[in-house]
């Protein structure tokens, strides 16, 4: 969630900046974009798809975890020299240390988990297990590598959508943020401004 409203706030900004400078909007170009795609498609399966996420063991969740992040930050790397990608790189590197620490999940504390599930259903968190169909994993804090770094922070009560989140997370999505807002004029404008000069 917290990923989604990086893009949107950052498409957004960007085409308002655009439009004030009088040029068109255009996201950075990237180097080997189809990355991002291959990295995503082991997640939407595992974590995401209703129909298949249920036929995955948790190992191979893990596994795909670490790969999906891996696979990322090759991405990122290849795309460092661009705005914000120094802090997605740190953000995604602290969240593939903390996965990596504790068997290829996410750490979330029993506290954090039942503040996410919804009121009136009672569910007694056991250490080890997996939070649902997601990234998440179940640690108590005294048994968590790296603990600062797994998913500690939530957003306030009064938030529509109540999601966890890492420090990795808040790095990566400020990253996404500043790589788009940065717009480039299309190249038809950039020869546009020079004839008219």
């Amino acid at each position: 969630m917290i990923l989604l409203l990086s893009i949107i706030a950052g498409i957004s900004v960007g085409l308002l900046h655009a439009h004030r400078e009088g040029t068109t909007y255009q996201i950075p170009n990237l180097r080997i974009p189809w990355l991002v795609l291959i990295a995503f498609l082991p997640q939407f399966f595992v974590f995401y798809l209703p129909a298949t996420r249920e036929q995955f063991p948790d190992d191979l969740a893990s596994g795909s975890l670490i790969v999906s992040q891996i696979l990322l930050l090759i991405f990122a790397w290849f795309n460092r020299r661009l705005n914000g990608m120094r802090l997605l790189i740190v953000g995604l590197v602290l969240n593939l240390a903390v996965i990596s620490a504790n068997g290829g999940g996410m750490p979330i504390s029993p506290e954090i988990a039942t503040r996410l599930v919804p009121s009136g259903i009672i569910h007694p968190f056991q250490s080890g297990e997996r939070f649902g169909y997601g990234k998440d994993v179940i640690l108590v804090p005294e048994v968590t590598r790296l603990e600062w770094l797994g998913d500690r922070f939530v957003p306030p009560d009064w938030f529509p959508y109540q999601v966890a989140f890492s420090i990795g997370d808040v790095l990566i999505s400020a990253g996404i943020f500043l790589l788009l807002v940065d717009s480039k004029p299309a190249r038809g404008a950039i020869q546009e401004k020079e004839v008219s000069i």
